[in-house]
């Protein structure tokens, strides 16, 4: 058998035909050059049995970029770190907000609206020349779990009730958003263009999901990096530093921590080049 014809496990448990251009694409996102993927990929390939997990495949991955250099790999972790903004979900509620205000989008959080029939707590409210925008964010620690067509239809009923409070008021919402780190199932997404309600998630849109957006902006989460400790990280997000680009303007969080110029300029090196 060749190795191209192994059969890999997913994270979700389904069995899937290993593909290597989808490895050297998942490589090439990273940034790294065609020679650095070469060896890589060579290396990966002696190593592949059936059954393998993703899991592992990405492990090996990692390990070999970070030793080649850090940049690449913080850049090719860029998945799971966006799960490390967890366990709850308003680090990754100040992670979309935060994309969004680098945009251009003037942004609140966790703000209540009254509708015509009960109030709402709304995650993110993004406006922006003619746009006005309600967001629910759906951050799932398990990557098995997707979000099916239960969860737009809750937030689309939630849109609708605040909308008919406003009448046809200047300031109404217009655009209602349902943004997660893990991905849609089909019937969600049906409904999702059916109801013109727009669906956000690590690849939905095609070229224009969470991931796009991210490489496209240069606006990666802090837990990318790869020098810093989870306990480290999960300071800085207690304190609402959920980009790298933030951390360039408050580098004196990195004082609090108590971390020593020598590793302080290495982070902030790394920062930096993430960030360009």
């Amino acid at each position: 058998m060749k190795k191209e014809e192994f059969t890999i496990l997913k994270a979700s448990g389904e069995r899937a035909r290993f593909s290597m251009p989808k490895l050297k694409h998942s490589l090439r996102r990273s940034g790294a050059d065609e020679q650095t993927i070469s060896q890589i990929i060579d290396v990966v390939r002696d190593e592949l049995y059936d059954g393998i997990s993703t899991k592992e495949i990405y492990n090996r991955a990692y390990v070999l970029l970070k030793k080649n250099k850090s940049i690449y790999a913080s850049k090719y972790k860029l998945k799971k770190a966006i799960y490390e903004l967890g366990p709850t979900g308003f680090p990754f509620e100040r992670f979309v907000a935060a994309i969004l205000e680098y945009s251009g989008y003037r942004v609140e959080v966790g703000q209540i609206l009254q509708g015509k029939c009960v109030t709402h707590e709304i995650d993110v409210i993004a406006k922006r020349n003619e746009q006005h925008i309600i967001i629910e964010c759906k951050f799932h620690s398990d990557r098995k779990n997707k979000c099916d067509v239960k969860i737009p239809l809750y937030i689309h009923s939630r849109y609708r009730d605040v909308v008919a409070n406003y009448g046809n008021g200047n300031n109404c919402p217009n655009e209602g958003w349902v943004v997660t780190n893990t991905q849609f199932t089909k019937d969600a997404i049906t409904y999702g263009k059916c109801s013109g309600l727009q669906l956000l998630s690590w690849d939905f849109p095609k070229g224009n999901g969470l991931k796009d957006r991210i490489d496209r902006l240069g606006l990666y989460p802090i837990t990318v990096s790869t020098l810093m400790t989870g306990r480290e990280k999960q300071f800085l997000l207690s304190r609402e530093v959920v980009l790298c680009r933030q951390l360039l303007n408050d580098v004196f969080y990195l004082d609090h921590l108590g971390i020593s110029e020598k590793r302080k300029s290495n982070i902030m090196k790394e920062i930096k080049m993430l960030c360009g």
